[in-house]
Protein backbone atom coordinates (compact mmCIF):
# COMPACT_ATOMS: atom_id res chain seq x y z
CA UNK A 1 0.00 0.00 0.00
CA UNK A 2 1.02 3.82 -0.80
CA UNK A 3 0.65 6.14 1.64
CA UNK A 4 0.60 10.24 0.90
CA UNK A 5 0.86 11.88 4.25
CA UNK A 6 1.38 15.98 5.02
CA UNK A 7 4.12 16.99 6.77
CA UNK A 8 3.88 20.06 8.92
CA UNK A 9 4.47 23.23 6.47
CA UNK A 10 6.22 20.78 4.75
CA UNK A 11 5.86 18.36 1.72
CA UNK A 12 3.99 15.50 0.93
CA UNK A 13 5.49 12.55 2.20
CA UNK A 14 4.62 8.81 -0.04
CA UNK A 15 5.86 5.80 1.86
CA UNK A 16 5.09 2.51 0.66
CA UNK A 17 5.72 -0.23 -2.51
CA UNK A 18 6.73 2.35 -4.67
CA UNK A 19 7.17 -0.24 -7.80
CA UNK A 20 3.76 0.34 -7.66
CA UNK A 21 3.49 3.69 -8.14
CA UNK A 22 3.95 5.93 -11.50
CA UNK A 23 5.09 9.55 -11.05
CA UNK A 24 4.72 11.43 -14.36
CA UNK A 25 5.15 14.73 -15.92
CA UNK A 26 3.58 17.40 -17.50
CA UNK A 27 4.28 15.76 -21.06
CA UNK A 28 3.33 11.93 -19.53
CA UNK A 29 7.45 11.07 -18.84
CA UNK A 30 7.92 8.92 -15.92
CA UNK A 31 10.16 9.67 -13.42
CA UNK A 32 12.41 6.61 -12.28
CA UNK A 33 11.77 5.82 -8.53
CA UNK A 34 13.87 2.45 -8.58
CA UNK A 35 15.46 2.03 -5.90
CA UNK A 36 13.44 4.72 -3.64
CA UNK A 37 11.96 3.69 -0.32
CA UNK A 38 10.03 6.71 0.19
CA UNK A 39 9.94 9.76 -1.51
CA UNK A 40 9.32 13.99 -0.91
CA UNK A 41 6.86 15.77 -2.84
CA UNK A 42 6.62 19.99 -3.37
CA UNK A 43 3.92 21.60 -1.56
CA UNK A 44 5.38 25.10 -1.28
CA UNK A 45 6.21 25.52 -5.07
CA UNK A 46 9.84 27.35 -4.59
CA UNK A 47 11.99 23.51 -4.94
CA UNK A 48 14.70 23.75 -7.59
CA UNK A 49 14.10 19.96 -7.89
CA UNK A 50 10.05 19.84 -8.49
CA UNK A 51 8.34 18.23 -8.03
CA UNK A 52 10.57 16.72 -5.22
CA UNK A 53 11.19 18.65 -1.93
CA UNK A 54 14.64 20.05 -1.45
CA UNK A 55 13.92 21.58 1.75
CA UNK A 56 13.02 25.23 0.38
CA UNK A 57 9.90 25.64 2.17
CA UNK A 58 11.59 25.97 5.67
CA UNK A 59 13.96 28.94 4.06
CA UNK A 60 10.92 31.07 2.76
CA UNK A 61 8.99 30.50 5.88
CA UNK A 62 6.01 28.61 4.23
CA UNK A 63 2.88 27.62 6.32
CA UNK A 64 -0.50 24.86 5.01
CA UNK A 65 -3.06 24.05 6.41
CA UNK A 66 -2.77 20.53 7.87
CA UNK A 67 -5.89 19.20 8.40
CA UNK A 68 -8.21 17.26 5.83
CA UNK A 69 -11.48 19.26 4.69
CA UNK A 70 -14.41 17.99 4.43
CA UNK A 71 -14.98 18.30 1.06
CA UNK A 72 -18.43 20.41 -0.36
CA UNK A 73 -21.16 18.47 -1.93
Amino acid sequence: MITIKTRLNGPYLVTGDLSELTLTDADGNPYDLSGQINIALCRCGGSTTKPFCDGTHSKIGFQAAEAAVRAQV
